[in-house]
């Protein structure tokens, strides 16, 4: 997890501080060749004022928008550095995103659903070697709900912690299929900058960050209750 870059303001950058340094040295040339030009000139011919006039409107245009790109590249390392301190706001807070991988911890895994039609669903949950460890059909009923794994196979045995995925299908009554979609949740703990866009660090679940639907507090850790059965919410 790097984090260690998230308060820094970074440096101006270096091929631009570089040009600006070179116009500058042009710059401070050109002006005194046209010095020893206009010490040394021939009465009778005098310089043309209109083309040094030019030159130097050059080299100001020049320098000005040099500058504009130094203002540009601190504003984007501002905005780089805003969204990682908001990344890093992140961890320990439980975030909902688009998805079929849940981390089951504790022995609790949780997944939101949505479905657009009242249907017979299928719940398959997978290890992550893509192992069937549990299976459960109930109805459902149109709309959001939230299932939730205790982690109890199918076989009567207990799942160890780790990353699992789910797959969710339907039926309605007319015997057509009906598309269940699935949000996965879990409490971020790290984020990864090294990408174009903060990763959230969910177990050994990856998140980009655009892709967080909703955010919450984290409830206090409870005991894992042995006797609790998978249940599916709004059935």
């Amino acid at each position: 997890m790097a984090v260690d870059g998230v308060g820094s303001t970074g440096s101006s950058n270096p091929s631009i501080s570089g040009s600006r340094a070179g116009i500058a040295d042009n710059f401070d040339t050109f002006l005194q060749l046209l010095t020893a030009q206009l010490k040394n000139q021939n009465p009778l011919d005098p310089l043309d004022t209109n083309a040094f006039t030019q030159q130097l409107v050059q080299f100001s245009s020049v320098e000005q928008q040099l500058k504009t790109n130094d203002f540009l590249s601190a504003l984007v390392q501002a905005n780089t550095n805003s969204v990682q301190t908001n990344a890093v706001a992140y961890i320990g807070k439980t975030v909902a995103a688009d998805g079929v991988r849940s981390e089951l911890v504790n022995g609790k895994a949780v997944w939101n659903f949505s479905l657009e039609d009242a249907a017979t669903a299928t719940v398959t949950i997978k290890d992550k070697d893509g192992n069937v460890v549990y299976t459960e059909k109930g109805n459902l009923q149109a709309g959001q709900g939230q299932f939730t794994w205790n982690g109890k196979t199918s076989t009567g045995g207990k799942a160890p912690d780790g990353s699992y995925t789910i797959s969710m299908t339907g039926i309605n009554a007319e015997g057509k299929t009906v598309p269940i979609s699935t949000q996965f949740t879990g409490v971020v703990t790290g984020v990864d900058f090294t990408g174009s866009e903060p990763v959230l660090l969910i177990g050994s679940t990856r998140v980009n960050l655009s892709t967080v639907k909703a955010i919450t507090a984290t409830p206090p850790a409870q005991p894992p209750d042995d006797t609790e059965t998978p249940d599916t919410e709004g059935a």
